[in-house]
């Protein structure tokens, strides 16, 4: 994989150009992309061009080359949304992520595969670990972009689990920050109270230093040694339901993070908190069903039948419960601060187990319940099975404190490296 920080580094020493960062990526597309399928479109022409500018020097992102998830909008590429209903799509004006990113110095390379309507439906995409599995999705191409070392920077979007769960089937770093901390103007929506837009990279300083270049903001992670976090395991009422791969990469993970110096325990969520987890899909519904009215009404035959069924369900979902579930999701919120009070992070499952076979893009139970919490959550890369196929570990922060996830996710990552 390419490290965005890294050749970001290399670029601001003098002994690497964006242009030929560009080349990496030419070289590994040309070895990887047949088999992987990471992308829907690319502008090798484009970034080579964009590369050489000399307006790139001294931005914050170095002129490094990113790729965006196929429902983020693009004036300069088409933007299909995974689905046949917008072959051809071409958008008048840029995503403000997009935008923001072009800002910052980064140079589009193309888009990646997203699966239909960012629902369920897979793409072509494979998994790099392992072309009979799953990338995950619905941000499969970004994930597996960078994993295949394609990309140093992609960005996708997760509504229930859409970055975390495909960064830890692709063994990448996935970071999910708080609700609306990455503006959602141009990308497609899904359901606008759970959609938000997240960063792929090859290791959590990665995520941190793209994520920090295009906000802003004070995410970096990188500067020196992270602080020992306090970690709260959560086994959540879903653990059964974890393999006992996963199982043993979370307790891994948690064991080796307090050898490392963290103070971890236990906690249990209380029962609000399970309530909440099934609101989620009953606010996420609702709003589908009215954020692809157009679709529905219009296109109807056209759409997957997986996402039909959805959406047939959702027209089903009373305005009194959809209420209802929003009630459930702000006493949860409150419960959850309160529960957080002694810790920094929570540690639990980033997936079920490892990446499943194609046909699914695998379950987001995992993570339904912190994207309706708005939470910050970082995939920490670094543990595998017996098959060899990643086991990613999850930490979720609180709210608003997303610099704190990501360097407790960057101390947890540094205790997996250094395990003998």
């Amino acid at each position: 994989m390419l490290s965005a920080l890294d050749l970001a580094r290399r670029i601001d020493a003098g002994t690497l150009t964006p242009s030929a960062v560009i080349e990496l990526c030419d070289q590994a597309i040309v070895a990887r992309e047949a088999a992987v399928g990471a992308f829907t479109t690319l502008d090798l022409a484009g970034a080579r061009r964009r590369a050489a500018d000399d307006a790139l020097k001294g931005a914050p992102l170095h002129g490094l080359p990113v790729g965006f998830k196929d429902i983020i909008d693009t004036a300069d590429l088409p933007t299909e949304y995974g689905s046949p209903i917008y072959a051809g799509n071409r958008p008048r004006a840029d995503a403000a992520l997009v935008a923001m990113t072009m800002r910052a110095g980064g140079v589009m390379l193309g888009k990646t595969v997203t699966t239909e309507l960012a629902h369920l439906q897979p793409g072509k995409t494979r998994n790099p670990h392992n072309p009979a599995h799953t990338p995950g999705g619905s941000s499969s191409g970004s994930a597996a972009a960078v994993a295949a070392g394609m990309l140093p920077v992609a960005f996708g979007t997760q509504t229930g689990g859409s970055v975390i769960r495909p960064a830890a089937f692709c063994g990448v770093a996935g970071f999910k920050p708080s609700y609306k901390l990455l503006p959602m103007v141009g990308v497609k929506c899904f359901s606008w109270h759970l959609d938000t837009a997240g960063t792929f990279a090859a290791g959590v300083a990665d995520v941190a230093f793209a994520t920090a270049a295009v906000t802003g903001r004070d995410l970096r992670v990188d500067r020196g040694k992270p602080v020992a976090p306090r970690i709260a395991l959560t086994r959540t009422h879903l653990w059964p339901e974890a393999s006992e791969a996963m199982k043993g990469a979370v307790e891994t993970a948690a064991r080796l993070a307090a050898a490392a110096g963290a103070h971890v325990s236990e906690v249990v969520l209380p029962p609000i908190l399970e309530d909440a987890w099934r609101a989620q899909a009953t606010i996420q519904d609702y709003e589908a069903f009215r954020a692809l009215a157009f679709e529905y009404d219009r296109h109807r035959d056209r759409i997957a039948a997986i996402t039909r069924k959805l959406l047939d369900h959702a027209a089903t979902i009373t305005a009194e419960d959809y209420d209802a579930a929003r009630r459930t999701t702000k006493r949860a919120r409150q419960a959850l601060a309160d529960l957080m009070a002694g810790a920094d992070v929570m540690l639990t499952p980033s997936a079920p187990g490892a990446a499943p076979d194609l046909g699914s893009t695998g379950s987001a139970m995992f993570n339904r319940l912190w994207t309706l919490m708005g939470a910050p959550c970082v995939n920490v890369p670094g543990l595998f099975d017996e098959a060899r196929l990643p086991l990613g570990v999850q930490i979720v922060g609180r709210f608003g404190r997303d610099r704190a996830a990501l360097e407790a996710a960057l101390f947890v990552e540094a205790a997996i490296a250094d395990r003998p």
